[in-house]
């Protein structure tokens, strides 16, 4: 459903969460090591999150990944998801086919369509507050 990409970034917006309510900033290497993620391409999500604004990045010796406090109850998942595949998701014809809409419909489209607008729905509705305190409180899990 989402690019790996976008599977990642959710998986670090959600880590570096965790860690913000903390007080603390995370290093590139440590959230590659805590969401199963390559340290190089964790490294270009994250400038990616940084530069949609998603995340903060401080460099220097104290530097890292943070989100202030009061904005983890702000991003909703589909800032996330714009940031890192765009809005593809609630647009592609889901049978890829190149010319799908409401006058020339693939067999599948109709369908689609509830589907996405239910993701849609979710995406602008859940927070990253909400997912960082089910991990805080160990009822869900970034990594098997």
């Amino acid at each position: 459903m989402f690019s790996k990409a976008c599977e990642y970034g959710i998986k670090a917006a959600i880590f570096i969460a965790t860690k913000s309510y903390e007080g603390l900033r995370v290093s590139p290497k440590e959230i590659a090591e805590k969401i199963n993620s390559p340290q190089a391409f964790t490294a270009k999500i994250l400038q990616s999150l940084v530069r949609h604004h998603v995340v903060n990045s401080i460099k220097g010796a104290h530097g890292g990944f943070e989100i202030q406090k009061d904005r983890i109850s702000e991003v909703k998942l589909a800032q996330i998801v714009k940031a890192i595949d765009g809005d593809k998701i609630y647009v592609g014809c889901g049978l890829g086919m190149e010319k799908c809409d409401e006058n020339h419909p693939c067999p599948a489209h109709d369908k689609f369509k509830i589907v996405r607008d239910e993701l849609k729905n979710m995406l602008e509705n859940t927070t990253l507050e909400e997912l960082a305190l089910n991990i805080k409180s160990g009822t869900a899990f970034l990594k098997t």
